[in-house]
Protein backbone atom coordinates (compact mmCIF):
# COMPACT_ATOMS: atom_id res chain seq x y z
CA UNK A 1 0.00 0.00 0.00
CA UNK A 2 1.45 3.52 -0.79
CA UNK A 3 0.83 6.50 1.48
CA UNK A 4 -0.25 9.73 1.01
CA UNK A 5 -0.19 12.79 3.73
CA UNK A 6 -3.10 14.51 6.04
CA UNK A 7 -1.14 17.61 7.36
CA UNK A 8 1.83 15.42 9.69
CA UNK A 9 0.53 11.55 9.49
CA UNK A 10 1.30 9.58 6.60
CA UNK A 11 -2.03 7.26 5.81
CA UNK A 12 -2.54 4.90 3.59
CA UNK A 13 -3.76 6.16 -0.19
CA UNK A 14 -6.81 4.47 -0.03
CA UNK A 15 -9.03 4.58 3.64
CA UNK A 16 -12.33 2.74 4.65
CA UNK A 17 -15.13 3.99 5.32
CA UNK A 18 -16.73 2.45 8.26
CA UNK A 19 -20.43 3.46 7.72
CA UNK A 20 -21.43 -0.06 6.42
CA UNK A 21 -20.28 -1.85 9.24
CA UNK A 22 -23.33 -0.70 11.16
CA UNK A 23 -25.50 0.50 8.46
CA UNK A 24 -28.12 -3.00 8.69
CA UNK A 25 -30.65 -2.99 11.79
CA UNK A 26 -29.41 -5.91 13.08
CA UNK A 27 -25.52 -5.59 12.11
CA UNK A 28 -23.14 -8.82 12.05
CA UNK A 29 -20.22 -8.21 14.41
CA UNK A 30 -18.26 -11.20 12.90
CA UNK A 31 -18.65 -9.29 9.77
CA UNK A 32 -17.68 -6.25 10.82
CA UNK A 33 -14.66 -7.94 12.14
CA UNK A 34 -13.64 -9.58 9.41
CA UNK A 35 -14.10 -6.46 7.10
CA UNK A 36 -11.25 -4.96 9.70
CA UNK A 37 -8.46 -7.55 10.27
CA UNK A 38 -8.54 -7.44 6.49
CA UNK A 39 -8.04 -4.08 5.56
CA UNK A 40 -5.45 -3.92 8.47
CA UNK A 41 -3.58 -6.51 6.34
CA UNK A 42 -3.81 -5.38 3.43
CA UNK A 43 -2.20 -2.03 4.59
CA UNK A 44 -5.69 0.45 4.95
CA UNK A 45 -4.31 2.90 7.85
CA UNK A 46 -7.04 5.70 7.58
CA UNK A 47 -10.56 4.48 9.04
CA UNK A 48 -13.22 7.15 8.77
CA UNK A 49 -16.78 7.04 11.14
CA UNK A 50 -18.69 9.74 12.92
CA UNK A 51 -20.73 9.74 15.87
CA UNK A 52 -23.98 10.05 14.13
CA UNK A 53 -23.48 7.03 12.17
CA UNK A 54 -26.34 4.38 13.16
CA UNK A 55 -28.36 2.66 11.91
CA UNK A 56 -30.26 3.52 15.14
CA UNK A 57 -30.84 7.48 16.57
CA UNK A 58 -28.35 6.38 19.83
CA UNK A 59 -25.14 8.27 19.27
CA UNK A 60 -21.76 6.91 18.91
CA UNK A 61 -22.98 3.30 17.62
CA UNK A 62 -20.65 3.11 14.90
CA UNK A 63 -17.54 4.85 16.97
CA UNK A 64 -17.93 2.18 19.27
CA UNK A 65 -18.01 -0.83 17.03
CA UNK A 66 -14.89 0.56 15.10
CA UNK A 67 -13.30 0.83 18.56
CA UNK A 68 -14.02 -2.60 19.40
CA UNK A 69 -13.10 -4.24 16.29
CA UNK A 70 -9.69 -2.35 16.25
CA UNK A 71 -9.15 -2.78 19.75
CA UNK A 72 -5.73 -2.24 20.82
CA UNK A 73 -4.59 -1.79 17.49
CA UNK A 74 -6.64 1.87 17.40
CA UNK A 75 -3.34 3.70 18.11
CA UNK A 76 -1.69 2.29 15.53
CA UNK A 77 -4.20 3.65 12.89
CA UNK A 78 -5.64 6.89 11.89
CA UNK A 79 -9.51 7.03 12.86
CA UNK A 80 -10.99 10.08 11.87
CA UNK A 81 -14.42 10.85 13.02
CA UNK A 82 -17.03 13.71 12.80
CA UNK A 83 -18.82 15.70 14.92
CA UNK A 84 -22.16 18.10 13.72
CA UNK A 85 -24.90 15.75 12.49
CA UNK A 86 -27.55 14.08 15.28
CA UNK A 87 -30.25 11.39 15.43
CA UNK A 88 -33.48 11.74 16.23
CA UNK A 89 -36.96 10.08 16.31
CA UNK A 90 -36.78 7.20 13.62
CA UNK A 91 -33.20 7.47 13.32
CA UNK A 92 -33.57 10.60 11.02
CA UNK A 93 -30.63 13.32 10.61
CA UNK A 94 -30.38 16.65 11.97
CA UNK A 95 -27.27 19.25 11.96
CA UNK A 96 -26.37 20.98 14.85
CA UNK A 97 -23.19 23.03 14.39
CA UNK A 98 -23.34 24.89 18.06
CA UNK A 99 -20.04 25.10 19.39
CA UNK A 100 -21.54 23.55 22.71
CA UNK A 101 -22.76 20.96 21.33
CA UNK A 102 -19.25 20.17 19.16
CA UNK A 103 -17.40 20.77 22.25
CA UNK A 104 -19.08 18.08 24.24
CA UNK A 105 -19.50 15.71 20.73
CA UNK A 106 -16.00 15.69 20.62
CA UNK A 107 -14.64 14.58 23.72
CA UNK A 108 -17.74 11.92 23.86
CA UNK A 109 -16.30 10.59 20.23
CA UNK A 110 -12.97 10.46 22.04
CA UNK A 111 -14.12 8.80 24.94
CA UNK A 112 -15.60 6.31 22.93
CA UNK A 113 -12.34 5.88 20.60
CA UNK A 114 -10.43 5.15 23.94
CA UNK A 115 -8.19 7.94 22.78
CA UNK A 116 -6.62 10.36 24.83
CA UNK A 117 -7.02 12.77 21.76
CA UNK A 118 -8.66 12.49 18.32
CA UNK A 119 -6.13 12.57 15.71
CA UNK A 120 -8.11 13.82 12.91
CA UNK A 121 -12.04 15.28 13.46
CA UNK A 122 -14.35 17.11 11.29
CA UNK A 123 -17.16 19.17 11.70
CA UNK A 124 -19.47 17.22 9.82
CA UNK A 125 -21.57 19.60 7.73
CA UNK A 126 -22.13 23.61 8.12
CA UNK A 127 -25.14 24.21 9.87
CA UNK A 128 -27.60 26.74 8.28
CA UNK A 129 -28.59 28.18 11.60
CA UNK A 130 -25.34 28.70 12.62
CA UNK A 131 -22.51 30.80 11.46
CA UNK A 132 -19.94 28.87 9.69
CA UNK A 133 -17.04 30.62 11.34
CA UNK A 134 -18.61 29.97 14.96
CA UNK A 135 -18.33 26.39 14.83
CA UNK A 136 -14.76 26.51 12.91
CA UNK A 137 -13.74 28.36 16.24
CA UNK A 138 -14.84 25.55 17.80
CA UNK A 139 -12.81 23.48 16.05
CA UNK A 140 -9.66 25.49 16.72
CA UNK A 141 -10.64 25.27 20.80
CA UNK A 142 -10.81 21.75 20.76
CA UNK A 143 -7.32 22.10 19.49
CA UNK A 144 -6.15 24.35 22.06
CA UNK A 145 -7.83 22.36 24.40
CA UNK A 146 -5.84 19.11 23.55
CA UNK A 147 -9.02 17.24 22.35
CA UNK A 148 -7.97 16.57 19.00
CA UNK A 149 -5.09 16.94 17.21
CA UNK A 150 -6.01 18.05 13.74
CA UNK A 151 -9.05 19.33 12.51
CA UNK A 152 -11.03 19.48 8.96
CA UNK A 153 -14.40 20.31 7.59
CA UNK A 154 -16.64 18.11 5.66
CA UNK A 155 -19.34 19.15 3.06
CA UNK A 156 -17.97 22.55 2.38
CA UNK A 157 -18.54 24.85 -0.40
CA UNK A 158 -15.25 27.55 -1.29
CA UNK A 159 -16.82 30.24 0.50
CA UNK A 160 -16.78 28.01 3.70
CA UNK A 161 -13.04 26.45 3.08
CA UNK A 162 -11.74 29.94 2.57
CA UNK A 163 -12.95 31.08 6.13
CA UNK A 164 -11.82 27.48 7.60
CA UNK A 165 -8.19 28.56 5.99
CA UNK A 166 -8.54 31.80 7.33
CA UNK A 167 -9.20 30.99 11.15
CA UNK A 168 -7.69 27.24 11.22
CA UNK A 169 -4.55 28.17 9.38
CA UNK A 170 -2.18 24.75 9.75
CA UNK A 171 -4.57 22.72 12.28
CA UNK A 172 -6.96 22.22 9.58
CA UNK A 173 -5.76 19.29 7.05
CA UNK A 174 -8.03 18.07 5.65
CA UNK A 175 -11.27 18.83 3.61
CA UNK A 176 -14.13 15.58 3.39
CA UNK A 177 -16.15 15.88 0.14
CA UNK A 178 -18.25 13.57 -1.97
CA UNK A 179 -16.26 12.98 -5.00
CA UNK A 180 -16.86 10.60 -7.66
CA UNK A 181 -16.76 10.16 -11.82
CA UNK A 182 -20.75 11.04 -11.33
CA UNK A 183 -20.26 13.74 -8.96
CA UNK A 184 -17.40 16.07 -9.71
CA UNK A 185 -19.22 19.28 -7.83
CA UNK A 186 -16.96 19.57 -5.40
CA UNK A 187 -13.86 19.55 -8.12
CA UNK A 188 -12.95 23.19 -7.19
CA UNK A 189 -12.48 22.76 -4.04
CA UNK A 190 -8.93 20.37 -5.11
CA UNK A 191 -7.37 23.24 -6.50
CA UNK A 192 -7.40 24.93 -3.42
CA UNK A 193 -6.51 21.91 -0.87
CA UNK A 194 -3.23 21.64 -3.12
CA UNK A 195 -2.28 25.05 -2.90
CA UNK A 196 -2.75 24.78 1.25
CA UNK A 197 -1.10 21.54 1.40
CA UNK A 198 -4.85 20.52 2.50
CA UNK A 199 -5.75 16.56 2.28
CA UNK A 200 -8.89 15.68 0.23
CA UNK A 201 -10.61 12.76 1.58
CA UNK A 202 -13.19 11.72 -1.02
CA UNK A 203 -16.43 10.12 0.40
CA UNK A 204 -19.04 8.22 -2.25
CA UNK A 205 -16.28 7.29 -4.70
CA UNK A 206 -18.33 5.16 -6.43
CA UNK A 207 -21.18 7.62 -6.49
CA UNK A 208 -24.30 5.91 -8.13
CA UNK A 209 -22.05 3.28 -10.14
CA UNK A 210 -23.03 0.40 -7.21
CA UNK A 211 -26.57 0.97 -7.62
CA UNK A 212 -26.68 1.88 -11.11
CA UNK A 213 -28.45 -0.75 -13.62
CA UNK A 214 -26.57 -1.22 -16.88
CA UNK A 215 -23.36 0.21 -15.29
CA UNK A 216 -21.81 0.27 -19.14
CA UNK A 217 -24.38 2.41 -19.78
CA UNK A 218 -24.04 4.68 -16.76
CA UNK A 219 -19.73 5.06 -17.03
CA UNK A 220 -18.88 3.29 -20.33
CA UNK A 221 -15.02 4.66 -20.19
CA UNK A 222 -14.62 3.12 -16.85
CA UNK A 223 -16.18 -0.25 -17.76
CA UNK A 224 -13.59 -0.39 -21.00
CA UNK A 225 -10.66 0.29 -19.04
CA UNK A 226 -12.15 -2.07 -16.50
CA UNK A 227 -11.96 -5.06 -18.79
CA UNK A 228 -8.85 -4.26 -20.71
CA UNK A 229 -7.03 -4.58 -17.33
CA UNK A 230 -9.17 -7.48 -16.13
CA UNK A 231 -10.11 -5.73 -13.22
CA UNK A 232 -13.24 -4.17 -11.43
CA UNK A 233 -14.93 -0.88 -12.54
CA UNK A 234 -14.12 -0.14 -8.48
CA UNK A 235 -10.55 -0.02 -8.68
CA UNK A 236 -10.37 2.52 -12.06
CA UNK A 237 -12.27 4.79 -10.36
CA UNK A 238 -10.21 4.54 -7.50
CA UNK A 239 -6.86 4.51 -9.33
CA UNK A 240 -8.60 7.24 -11.46
CA UNK A 241 -9.11 9.35 -8.42
CA UNK A 242 -5.60 9.11 -7.12
CA UNK A 243 -4.19 10.05 -10.51
CA UNK A 244 -5.76 13.50 -10.26
CA UNK A 245 -3.87 14.98 -7.46
CA UNK A 246 -2.03 13.89 -4.53
CA UNK A 247 -4.12 15.56 -2.16
CA UNK A 248 -6.72 13.22 -3.09
CA UNK A 249 -7.58 10.03 -0.65
CA UNK A 250 -10.64 7.83 -1.09
CA UNK A 251 -12.51 6.63 1.81
CA UNK A 252 -14.89 3.94 0.13
CA UNK A 253 -16.90 2.04 2.25
CA UNK A 254 -16.96 -1.69 2.54
CA UNK A 255 -18.14 -4.33 4.48
CA UNK A 256 -17.01 -7.99 2.20
CA UNK A 257 -13.29 -8.43 2.22
CA UNK A 258 -13.45 -8.91 -1.35
CA UNK A 259 -14.73 -5.61 -1.77
CA UNK A 260 -11.78 -4.23 0.52
CA UNK A 261 -8.46 -6.05 -1.03
CA UNK A 262 -10.10 -4.76 -4.39
CA UNK A 263 -9.80 -1.15 -2.94
CA UNK A 264 -6.87 -1.40 -0.97
CA UNK A 265 -5.27 -2.67 -4.85
CA UNK A 266 -6.01 0.32 -6.38
CA UNK A 267 -2.89 1.90 -6.00
CA UNK A 268 -0.89 -0.30 -7.60
CA UNK A 269 -3.28 -0.01 -11.02
CA UNK A 270 -1.50 2.66 -13.12
CA UNK A 271 -3.77 4.17 -15.93
CA UNK A 272 -2.30 5.01 -19.46
CA UNK A 273 -2.21 8.90 -20.17
CA UNK A 274 -4.75 8.34 -22.73
CA UNK A 275 -6.97 6.44 -20.77
CA UNK A 276 -6.99 9.28 -17.88
CA UNK A 277 -7.58 11.71 -20.49
CA UNK A 278 -10.87 9.67 -21.86
CA UNK A 279 -11.77 8.90 -18.21
CA UNK A 280 -11.49 12.74 -17.32
CA UNK A 281 -13.45 13.62 -20.21
CA UNK A 282 -16.71 11.51 -18.76
CA UNK A 283 -16.38 12.54 -15.39
CA UNK A 284 -15.77 16.71 -16.55
CA UNK A 285 -16.09 16.73 -20.28
CA UNK A 286 -12.28 17.75 -20.87
CA UNK A 287 -9.53 15.32 -21.28
CA UNK A 288 -7.54 17.73 -18.32
CA UNK A 289 -8.78 18.28 -14.76
CA UNK A 290 -10.25 21.90 -14.75
CA UNK A 291 -7.96 24.60 -13.32
CA UNK A 292 -9.71 26.61 -11.00
CA UNK A 293 -9.15 30.22 -9.07
CA UNK A 294 -7.60 28.93 -5.40
CA UNK A 295 -9.13 30.61 -2.86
Amino acid sequence: MTTRMIGDLTVSAVGLGAMTLTQLPDFDSAVGQRAIDCALEHGITLFDTADSYGPTSDMGVNESELARLLGSRVRDVVVSTKGGHTRHENASWWINGAPDHLAQAARNSAQRLGLDALPLYHLHRPDPQIDFRASVEALARLCDDGVVQRVGVSNVNAQQLAIAIEVLGPTLVSVQNELSPLRTESLDLLDTCEAHDIAFLAWGPFGGLRAAQGLGQVAPPFLRVARLYGVSVYRVVLAWMLALSPAIIPIPGGRRPSSIIDSAAAPTLTLARHELAALNTFAFGSARRPTLVVV
